[in-house]
């Protein structure tokens, strides 16, 4: 193969990688990874920030919810005590435009 196609093949790979790494990370791949029992900073290794939180604390148990939201797909993960307790993922379905 000549340099100059050489080069091109390995931008265009470069670029095709960067493209992939770019991707939602709110999925069902990463969904299905998170685990009853993770720690939230695992889960936010997986997710990345929560683009929602809340939080509460009741004798001594702590407990929230965070969600993570890539446009209509909404993660959301139950934590008690630090650890995952739920999971869901929801999908909002197109609404019909008005005519």
């Amino acid at each position: 193969m000549p340099p100059r196609q050489s080069a091109r093949t390995a931008l265009a790979l470069a670029a095709a990688l960067f493209l992939a790494a770019c991707g939602s990370k709110v999925s069902l791949e990463n969904f299905e990874r998170i685990q009853t029992g993770m720690t939230q900073k695992e889960v936010v290794a997986i997710l990345g920030e929560p683009t929602e939180t809340s939080a509460i604390s009741i004798a001594g148990v702590s407990g929230g919810m965070a969600s993570w939201q890539d446009g209509a797909t909404v993660i959301s993960v139950q934590f008690v005590n630090d650890k995952v307790q739920a999971k869901q993922l929801s999908r909002e379905a197109a609404r019909p435009q008005a005519k």
